[in-house]
């Protein structure tokens, strides 16, 4: 008993890191299609468009490393595998998702998001984020 728990808790520590390594990717991804720094938009400038964003984001990577995880394989390896090509697959969508939208509407998306006013498309591009999120959740088998 004690030797599958500690195994647990070990495979959680694992899949923790993996977790929060691919946020911090989607960090970065959100700092690149976004003009100017993102910590200093959200932390320094209390940017509420760059905020939504980057929570979209990742409690986006949050659900396809969720779904990843409850779903995994018998094998770790397997199951950690799976997790790490999903959530880069379900980061690389989201900002391709992003892209589109950028291309589909008026002006430069991260110049409307780094606006210091609330604006409806940072709305629109948290949504389309986060539902490209629930689309690659939805894959993972």
């Amino acid at each position: 008993m004690l030797e599958d728990l500690l195994e647990g808790a070990g495979r959680s520590i694992v899949f923790g890191l993996v977790g929060i390594g691919l946020m911090a990717v989607g960090y970065l991804l959100i700092d690149l299609l976004t003009p100017g720094k993102l910590r200093d938009l959200i932390w320094v400038e209390r940017n509420p468009n760059a905020s939504l964003l980057l929570a979209s984001n990742q409690l986006g990577i949050a659900a396809i490393v969720f779904t990843a995880i409850f779903t995994s394989y018998d094998s770790f390896g397997q199951g950690l595998a799976s997790t790490v090509i999903f959530g880069l697959l379900g980061i690389g969508i989201m900002g391709l998702a992003f892209l589109v939208l950028d291309w589909m509407t008026p002006g430069k998306l991260g110049e409307v998001i780094c606006t210091p006013d609330r604006h409806g498309g940072a709305l629109v591009s948290a949504a389309s984020h986060f539902g490209a999120a629930l689309i690659v959740c939805a894959c993972i088998s």
